[in-house]
């Protein structure tokens, strides 16, 4: 007999005895367990081409909870992808109907306690070998309970093959099948009707069954970027009950919304069912604002983009482009004119090329955001702080940047010089510097673009590319204005010199941003990384320079790639990306960390809250705080009248902090928001603050409430 088949019979024996073989990860928290994960079957072996169920089987430590596919106002729903074999396939995920909690600070979530099974079908080819069948899946999930705390696991399930099975996990697989929505009924069961009633969408529906039950609910399932509110109870008579759900005013076309009616004889009981509602066919979404409103929000947007010229994020980049004005006084109106627009092309690249991409990612299905976009990725900033510096080291005179002969020819025929060339990239490095500003109107004008088509989204970047290039085509338009100006001269070359350490000044602040995302230990390799990158600039400046050899010149090419390359994987691929996330500082000021069930907790007390929505790289938050919110005027304010202060920390993009941003119609932060207690709407302030609007507004607020 050989000795593979020897060894295979005892192992089929053995599984046709115990079925399948489960592999189960814990997430565990300051020594306590919080979630079992495992995958379960319902059988206890495979037959080829005949499909089973399988599912993620999440048990949460008592008081904590998962999400549904639809969170809610906070949460993230769980994911399971699946590893198969070539030629299985796997169906839809089934979501079990789900929980509803409301909790204080009108936040309204879905989901589960306990326990829940995520179920899909899997089916096999019609051939597979005898040989056991080892299943992998990717699970990700979100257990929240004061905190919230993401875990992940890749889990395995080992079914033996065979001709015949049983079924395993019997009572499990019946209950939370029990628990499975169903399709929407007959017209002589059930009958539905939507209409719109001024901002909300309402859903009539008529059935003997309803009547039978003392608990009937509507839990939404919008898609896309459709925002919609809590949905209520409008009306409940004998059979009929009208469920009202508000939408947004970028919505308003909408004819239906995806859903469940969730009936049961006491709210989230055991017995609960529900009926799918399915979307009727909705409004063309480029016509749910009209014209005027878009042309609005378009000039909010140049306004913004205009604006943007005196935030600090861009000051280093902009003082360069005046001092190139200086230089070209004098100079022909031709070559100040294509000076201009070849620095407004680097605004338009930039912008244009970002909103063509954020406009993909939203097609994906990807959050997408101002500003958080590209800095709550560490390596971006990484590499804006290698441009920064290399910048910063060639005004400083370290080394000069010369473009080979064949180039400059090249050049030569569009541009007439490398200055257009220059000025191009200056408009780009410009812009990017701008992303983790939020100017005055800019945040209300993303705000709307991103909820609507991608044609109105890349309208909406041209427009704050327009606004923020304007000033200088209007002054290459006149060049006469130039004259007002200093004329060149020596001086220039230590003005250049200090710009130099403007850009040193940006390079640290880029450097903050690095720790603060990623902990000091990455910060130090960054900074070993840098400091190579600058040998690199000297040995350009020493060695590669006119009228040394060839020899020369190729072999410190050669070492400065080998310092850089090698530099690059051994501290960026290997120490930085191996340093974990940066852990949060202890906050001062009174300030404490925000959670949603944190913002719960005080609101259920009676509190009011302000949330500070900021990032370690967004430069107007750090000047709200700064001048503002961290003055003693207001903190002791703050103080009087016993608000709790909590910080929703942005820096390498929560995605629950991300949610609550476009709830509150923002692109990005900063944004700053009061819920005042005593069941009032939360009070949204101004992207810049300063200490009267908070004190006027707290005082407002107060005599408002005051006189409910």
């Amino acid at each position: 007999m050989p000795l593979a088949f020897r060894f295979a019979v005892p192992v089929t024996i053995f599984f046709s005895i115990f079925g399948a073989v489960p592999e189960g990860k814990s997430q565990t928290y300051e020594g306590k367990e919080l979630v079992k994960a495992e995958l379960v079957a319902d059988t206890n072996a495979i037959i080829p081409g005949k499909k089973f169920t399988a599912g993620l089987l999440l048990r949460m430590a008592p008081g904590w909870h998962t999400y549904w596919k639809f969170s809610g106002d906070a949460g993230i729903p769980t994911e399971l992808k699946w590893k198969l074999p070539p030629g299985w396939k796997a169906g839809e995920l089934q979501w079990p109907i789900p929980l509803k909690t409301n909790d204080p600070g009108d936040i309204q979530t879905y989901g589960y306690q306990d326990e829940v099974l995520l179920m899909q079908e899997i089916i096999p080819p019609a051939k597979i070998d005898n040989s056991p069948v080892k299943l992998s899946a990717e699970a990700n999930w979100l257990v929240c309970e004061k905190i919230c705390i993401p875990g992940s696991a890749t889990l395995q399930l080992e079914i033996p093959t065979s001709t015949t099975s049983k079924v395993a996990n019997t009572d499990l697989f019946a209950r939370y099948r029990q628990l499975l929505p169903k399709d929407w009924p007959g017209a002589d069961v059930a009958k539905e009707k939507w209409s719109h009633v001024g901002s909300e969408l309402h859903l009539s529906v008529t059935s003997a069954t309803l009547a039978n039950h003392p608990v009937a609910d509507f839990y939404p399932l919008p898609e896309g970027n459709i925002v919609v509110g809590h949905p209520k109870i409008e009306s409940r008579t004998g059979n009929e009950i009208i469920f009202a759900v508000p939408i947004d005013s970028a919505s308003k076309d909408l004819l239906s919304i995806k859903g469940l009616v969730v009936f049961a004889q006491r709210p989230n009981g055991n017995d609960r069912a529900a009926w799918r509602v399915a979307e009727r066919a909705a409004a063309p979404p480029a016509k749910s604002v009209p014209a005027r409103g878009v042309l609005t929000f378009l000039f909010f947007g140049f306004l913004g983009g205009l604006i943007l010229n005196l935030m600090p994020c861009v000051l280093p980049v902009i003082s360069l482009k005046i001092f190139g004005f200086i230089q070209q006084a004098g100079q022909s109106r031709e070559k100040i004119w294509r000076s201009g627009l070849a620095f407004a092309a680097g605004i338009f690249a930039w912008f244009v090329g970002l909103a063509l991409l954020l406009i993909i990612l939203k097609a994906a299905g990807r959050e997408v955001t101002w500003g958080g976009f590209q800095f709550t990725n560490p390596y971006f900033v990484l590499l804006l702080s290698v441009i920064v510096l290399v910048f910063a080291l060639n005004l400083l005179g370290v080394f000069e940047i010369s473009l080979p002969q064949t180039a400059t020819r090249g050049l030569l025929s569009w541009t007439a010089g490398e200055g257009e060339a220059g000025s191009f990239f200056q408009g780009v490095f410009a812009t990017v510097l701008a992303t983790p500003c939020t100017a005055p109107f800019l945040g209300t004008a993303l705000g709307f673009a991103f909820t609507q088509s991608p044609v109105i989204i890349l309208s909406m970047f041209v427009a704050i590319a327009a606004g923020m290039s304007a000033p200088y085509l209007l002054l290459c338009a006149q060049p006469a204005w130039l004259r007002f100006l200093p004329k060149p001269g020596p001086w220039m070359t230590h003005v250049k010199q200090f710009m130099g350490f403007l850009l040193l000044a940006t390079l640290l602040f880029l450097l903050y941003v690095l720790g603060a995302q990623r902990g000091s230990d990455a910060l130090i390799w960054a900074s070993c990384f840098l400091l190579v990158v600058s040998i690199a600039c000297w040995m350009k400046g020493a060695f590669i320079v006119p009228g040394a050899s060839i020899a020369t010149r190729r072999l410190s090419l050669v070492l400065m790639l080998v310092l850089v390359i090698g530099s690059g994987i051994y501290f960026i691929g290997d120490k930085f990306r191996s340093s974990k996330l940066a852990t949060t500082s202890q906050l001062a000021g009174g300030w404490q960390a925000f959670t949603p069930e944190r913002l719960q907790e005080e609101l259920a007390d009676g509190h009011a809250v302000f949330v500070d929505f900021t990032a370690a790289w967004c430069l107007t938050c750090k000047f709200n705080e700064a001048s503002v919110l961290e003055s003693a005027t207001v903190r002791e304010e703050f103080q009087r009248r016993g608000i709790v202060k909590l910080k929703a920390d942005w820096t390498n993009g929560d995605p629950i902090i991300t949610k609550l941003l476009q709830q509150f119609g923002r692109p990005g932060v900063p944004l700053y928001v009061l819920y005042p207690g005593k069941s009032a709407e939360p009070i949204v302030f101004p992207e810049l603050l300063t200490k009267s609007i908070i004190l006027d507004k707290l005082e407002t607020i107060s005599r408002t409430i005051a006189s409910q």
